[in-house]
């Protein structure tokens, strides 16, 4: 069992003011795998204050000093991405080959990002004679991160901040801490000065509410659930922070009707089951052309029946267990809720798979002939639940894909490239995928409407570090 009871504050591993232990749980056997420390506002306040000390020096350093920091980050954390992949495998169940090619490879691939943006931003412009328009970083940034893509989501926050010269506290997800723990390491081997990255480990209710109300914090970056992010926002508000969220999704995958079915459901099956169901930006509704709803049924049994549940460290599993218990609790009642809505069982459904009685599995699961109004279509499952919903014409598909709260993906798969653009042109959402294109590093992400606001990665993602300031003289 690893023991990371200690908290990053200013550039040392400290005890907490209080020891407050916490179990953290591998979700392929609910064994204990790691003990954590829960901080308190004591804590907060520690790490904020050696933020605030470290801001002025390091606000002020040149961009070729942090320039030779990051690539120096980027040395260090390639030569941990197997220690850094057996984290998150074991903190939040990622098959190996996903926690080792995805999970800890995206935190690279934002470093790495973030670093050519970094070469070539435009912190100063010069508008006329005397008049300038400069970026200055913002201060203090305090961070909120999820379980689901742990270092995808850190890195997306902690690499930028470091790019325009914030200093930060991250709260990681006590749910999955130990990736965070290691990029602690990572950052300190590489040289990050004093109180420029700090860590708490701690919950929403305690670290995070106390970091959202922290006079010292500029700047909150938050990731997570919507009904968190509105609190955060609430929060944060009488300070009048920045507050940048990436929220909920309940993403629609548009079939055209010209779409070559068989492949474009399997494609959209496979994603919508990758880590679990538990992806933000996950596919899962899919809406289908009415007359090809059986064959697409077909189509998604066939491709589910593929999908190996097991033991994470398995080489042929490739859908390991969800989080936890609260998860895997919310996601059998939203199976049950299908079943009860009428929706059609095409495949999975409520229960572990067979053979599976221990850890947080659920079966992959295919609901088809789903009204978009049934709870099912509606409320962000986070699971493997993929929900089918005909339409008639493009107009209705269309219709059907904006009746959501949610803005943050979208997807399109069909044959001709011109009616695809012009759906996406329509459809509200910050992200659109046609026929499984992968979006380069430089691509914003981010979502409209309960999606959250802001944007992460590439030049967009330095944008709420930043304060514009004009200087005319």
């Amino acid at each position: 069992m690893r023991e990371c009871t200690q908290f990053y504050i200013n550039g040392e591993w400290v005890n907490p003011s209080n020891p407050n232990s916490f179990d953290v749980i591998n979700p392929a056997n609910e064994e204990v795998c790691a003990n954590i420390a829960l901080g308190n506002e004591n804590d907060l306040n520690l790490a904020v204050a050696a933020a605030k000390t470290a801001f002025s020096t390091y606000s002020r350093t040149s961009i070729d000093e942090r320039i030779a920091l990051l690539e120096k980050v980027i040395e260090v954390y390639k030569a941990k991405l197997p220690e850094m992949g057996e984290a998150i495998s074991l903190e939040m169940g990622a098959p190996m080959s996903l926690a080792n090619h995805a999970q800890a490879k995206s935190g690279l691939g934002h470093l790495k990002t973030t670093l050519r943006v970094l070469k070539d931003y435009p912190f100063e412009e010069q508008v006329a004679e005397g008049q300038r328009i400069v970026q200055v970083p913002i201060g203090v940034c305090g961070m909120i991160t999820p379980w689901n893509w742990p270092m995808n989501q850190v890195l997306l926050k902690v690499a930028p901040a470091l790019a325009t010269g914030c200093t930060m506290v991250l709260k990681p997800s006590e749910v999955a801490p130990l990736s965070s723990y290691l990029l602690a390491q990572i950052l300190d081997e590489a040289g990050v000065p004093a109180g420029v990255f700090n860590m708490v480990n701690g919950d929403g209710a305690v670290v995070g509410t106390a970091m959202s109300k922290h006079p010292d914090v500029a700047m909150i970056s938050f990731t997570g659930s919507t009904r968190a992010g509105t609190l955060v926002a609430q929060n944060a508000a009488p300070t009048v922070k920045r507050v940048a969220q990436e929220l909920g999704g309940k993403s629609p995958n548009i079939i055209m009707p010209d779409a070559e079915i068989e492949k474009a459901v399997k494609r959209g099956v496979l994603h919508m089951f990758g880590n679990s169901g538990q992806s933000c930006n996950a596919p899962s509704r899919m809406i289908v052309p009415r007359d090809k709803l059986a064959q697409a049924e077909e189509a998604a049994s066939k491709a589910a029946a593929k999908v190996v549940v097991g033991d994470p460290t398995a080489e042929s599993t490739t859908m390991g267990p969800v989080v936890s218990q609260v998860q895997f609790d919310k996601i059998q009642s939203l199976m049950q809720a299908g079943v009860d809505e009428g929706a059609k069982l095409v495949f999975g459904g409520p229960g572990r798979p067979e053979g599976l009685d221990k850890g947080y599995y659920c079966k992959p699961t295919v609901f088809s002939e789903v009204s978009n109004s049934m709870q099912i279509a509606q409320e962000e499952i986070f699971g493997p639940v993929l929900v089918m919903i005909p339409y008639d014409t493009v107009e209705e598909a269309i219709e059907i894909a904006n009746d959501t709260e949610y803005g943050l993906a979208a997807y399109i798969q069909g044959s001709d490239e011109q009616k695809m653009q012009d759906v996406a042109a329509q459809i509200r959402a910050g992200n659109i995928y046609i026929n499984g294109a992968n979006p380069i590093g430089e691509m914003p992400f981010g979502g409209f409407k309960m999606s959250g606001n802001g944007r992460e990665s590439g030049p967009h993602g330095f944008v709420d570090f930043l304060e514009v300031k004009g200087i005319s003289g």
